[in-house]
């Protein structure tokens, strides 16, 4: 749609922008049918909690459990403890590149999907989050600012939609958190203070697994 607004114009942004408004006013001009919400799965469920809980648990996930090496055993009922107990924890997951991490993380996530808990799946690149079902980038899920200061917040609303997902969320994990700044670990911190009232526990008291190779 683009394409005849270059012609005429070098700016990408008006470009952009008449793109935009020529897409508003197609939109505008649908005659659309009236819709019965009784049929809308997410509504008045916040966009963020319907996305997650619409995860289904993989099945092949499930059984990753019961082939868990030791040391991935160790910390895997260290983490499903603290799920089960609701009251938080904060856990580094320490291991070079190839030694299962991710294997551990879609064995945590299979499982608290399959009880019907919800879950944050998040990495510091696209790339490891990509290999996590449901995952998304950090900066992305927790709306972390790019230009970032010591004493920052993430830049989502206490009322808002990814708010009351971290607020029901039984796990966090956030991979790859040796390759992030300081900051931005912080903000999310402060956040979660902010958000869950409890201004004394790490993470205001949410179960954190972070995970790296500071190697």
């Amino acid at each position: 749609m683009s394409e005849d607004y270059k012609c005429n114009n070098q700016s990408t942004f008006m470009v952009e922008q008449m793109v935009l408004i020529d897409i508003r006013k197609l939109l505008q001009s649908m005659p659309l049918a009236d819709i019965d919400d009784t049929y809308d799965a997410s509504c008045d469920i916040p966009r963020e909690i319907f996305e997650e809980t619409s995860i289904e648990a993989n099945e092949d996930d499930v059984a990753l459990s019961d082939t868990l090496n030791e040391e991935q055993r160790a910390a895997y009922d260290e983490i499903m403890s603290l799920v089960d107990i609701k009251h938080g924890g904060l856990i580094f997951v320490d291991g070079p590149g190839g030694t299962g991490k991710t294997y551990l993380y879609r064995a945590l996530l299979a499982t608290i999907r399959s009880q019907k808990k919800i879950d944050v799946a998040t990495a510091t690149s696209s790339v490891a989050a990509s290999i996590m079902s449901g995952g998304r980038t950090a900066h992305s899920r927790f709306k972390i600012p790019l230009t970032i200061d010591n004493g920052a917040f993430c830049t989502f609303m206490k009322q808002s939609g990814t708010a009351k997902l971290l607020r029901a969320s039984s796990l966090i994990i956030w991979d790859e958190a040796s390759m992030t700044k300081r900051q931005s670990v912080e903000a999310l911190d402060n956040s979660l203070h902010d958000i869950m009232d409890q201004p004394e526990l790490p993470f205001g008291g949410k179960t954190m697994v972070f995970s790296g190779d500071f190697r």
